[in-house]
């Protein structure tokens, strides 16, 4: 009776497209990006925010490249769109979220929002993955996104970037704090709120 051959070593690893090499790059960017933030809540030095929010470009440059490497290849996965996706939770959820909390969104009222920002994204991603098919046309391409991509959130970590570079981190957040029912809120993170609250609408947004 044959028995079945043990898996190979690495056999995961093997089964990788190119593709899928471009994002775990996106994931590790994003990774770093989380890094460096830690590093400027420690030590102060504003060019830890400038190579955080550089790392999140970066991961969209590999987002931008393991699409175009996949319909280059013409090769796709089940477990592509997954790291895809995980990536993208870690490069533009969490990631912008914190290198906010480290500019100085670090009231009660400023990490509900931030938390609800990064469960915005999730959502935003495990919505896309289920409703993938249904989406696509005859030619099994997705024609539209419903909600705005997660990777908008680029837009967030630029300003914040400026913020950065004109010294308005920290106590010098733009628009200042407010006080609410004795806890702080920053009204700069209602940015979040809106970015996040558009990536769960139901708005159609063409897929380029």
């Amino acid at each position: 009776m044959n028995q079945p051959s043990p898996p190979k070593r690495f056999s995961m690893i093997r089964e990788f497209h190119l593709a899928d090499w471009f994002t775990l790059g996106n994931a590790i960017c994003g990774t770093g990006a989380l890094f460096s933030s830690m590093t400027y809540l420690e030590t102060g030095d504003v060019r830890h925010v400038y190579f955080a929010c550089a790392l999140v470009l970066a991961a969209l440059i590999f987002d931008v490249l393991d699409g175009r490497v996949a319909r280059w290849r013409q090769k796709s996965s089940a477990m592509g769109r997954e790291l895809d996706s995980l990536a993208d939770v870690i490069s533009f959820g969490v990631a912008p979220a914190i290198i906010a909390y480290g500019c100085g969104m670090q009231g009660l009222y400023d990490r509900v929002v931030l938390a609800y920002f990064v469960a915005c994204g999730v959502s935003r991603l495990a919505r896309y993955n289920v409703t993938a098919e249904t989406l696509a046309g005859k030619d099994g391409k997705v024609k539209y996104f419903e909600g705005t991509p997660i990777p908008t959130s680029i837009v967030l970590v630029g300003l914040l970037a400026l913020a950065a570079s004109l010294g308005a981190v920290r106590e010098h957040l733009w628009f200042g704090k407010v006080l609410v029912g004795g806890f702080t809120l920053h009204p700069l993170v209602l940015l979040f709120a809106a970015s996040g609250s558009l990536m769960i609408s139901r708005i159609r947004i063409p897929k380029l």
